[in-house]
């Protein structure tokens, strides 16, 4: 299902105004073609968006689109190829973005399928972290140390019991108003959807699965990209909480794929990372820094050996960036 701008907003605007959904469980991650019945209405704050970015519209700060390097996408098919992974590609049960940000203001970008929507299970907590830090910076929510600690756990441990009590406290739908807004554009209907969060991290709360592609917990590759460029650039809410977001990314405590694959190839470089899992889905990204380099990754996978090609994945990347690099040494790919 594909829609213009306006429809788009129409229809959004319609899902926030209608009334919550029936329960919906944990393990349901959606799927194209399904009802939750929009209902004819509109959101003042969404139609002013839409006027004010017509008239006069917002400086994209995070345009990796326009900095697709040939050189790199050459590299990350060579890598896809001696993984043989071209046929999963092909299938869309796989897409990455892939950026070397060693210079920020000229990012070199590749990807595949980067603007294919996927079920991303935990990965789009990114979102709630970021809805809640726009939240505090509008003065409506305190930036205590039992929420600081309920973020972190969120995105470190990845609990779900804290990122429910998370949304729950800044609310679903001002969730999706950020991830919406012209500012920041994480979920866009002209790149096919992106970031969204419309359930609770449990069987129940369904709010809105995401109006395109009726996904409960979704994402592309290339906005979640885009998310950890204006992290990187210190584009998110502030500066200042562009940098307290990346303490709380900082230190993953789960060892798995992209992590796991870090820890074999640089483990000195410093990580902010989110994953995901639920049965055949897998997902995760991360920002890498250190030895004067960095760049980010992105992947989602939906198959049962997933979490090892995002391993296998990563440190191809590594090598990639850090090739010419006296950093880090011993790079391969089993």
């Amino acid at each position: 299902m594909r829609l213009d701008r306006r429809s788009f907003l129409a229809a959004l605007a319609a899902a926030l105004a209608a009334p919550g959904a029936l329960a919906d469980s944990i393990e349901d991650p959606g799927a194209p073609n399904g009802d939750d019945g929009f209902e004819v209405g509109r959101d003042p704050i969404i139609e002013q968006m839409r006027r004010l970015d017509e008239i006069a519209p917002f400086e994209d700060m995070a345009p990796l689109w326009s900095y697709r390097d040939v050189d790199l996408q050459g590299e990350v098919d060579g890598l896809l190829g001696r993984l043989q992974l071209q046929e999963h590609v092909k299938q869309r049960r796989l897409a990455l973005a892939f950026v070397d940000v060693s210079e920020a203001k000229t990012p070199r970008v590749a990807a595949v399928n980067g603007d294919v929507m996927m079920y991303a299970a935990s990965l789009p907590k990114i979102a709630v972290l970021l809805a809640a830090f726009e939240k505090i910076a509008q003065g409506k929510m305190d930036l205590t140390p039992a929420v600081e600690q309920s973020m972190t756990r969120m995105i470190r441990e990845s609990s779900n019991v804290a990122a429910t009590e998370m949304m729950h406290r800044v609310g679903k739908e001002y969730i999706a108003r950020v991830l919406l807004n012209p500012r920041y554009r994480l979920y866009d209907p002209n790149h096919n959807g992106g970031l969204w969060v419309g359930k609770d991290y449990a069987r129940y709360g369904l709010w809105r699965r995401d109006p395109l592609h009726n996904f409960s917990h979704g994402a592309t590759a290339m906005q979640v990209a885009r998310f950890y460029y204006l992290l990187h650039t210190e584009n998110l809410v502030t500066p200042e909480y562009s940098k307290r977001m990346k303490r709380v990314m900082a230190d993953s405590a789960i060892d798995h794929k992209f992590i796991r694959g870090l820890r074999l190839v640089n483990p000195r470089a410093t990580t902010f990372r989110k994953s995901g899992t639920w049965r055949d889905y897998h997902s995760d990204s991360v920002l890498v820094e250190g030895g004067g380099k960095a760049y980010i990754a992105v992947g989602l996978a939906q198959h049962a050996q997933g979490g090892d090609w995002l391993r296998q994945l990563i440190i191809g990347f590594d090598e990639i960036v850090y090739r010419s690099s006296r950093w880090t040494r011993s790079r391969w790919i089993r």
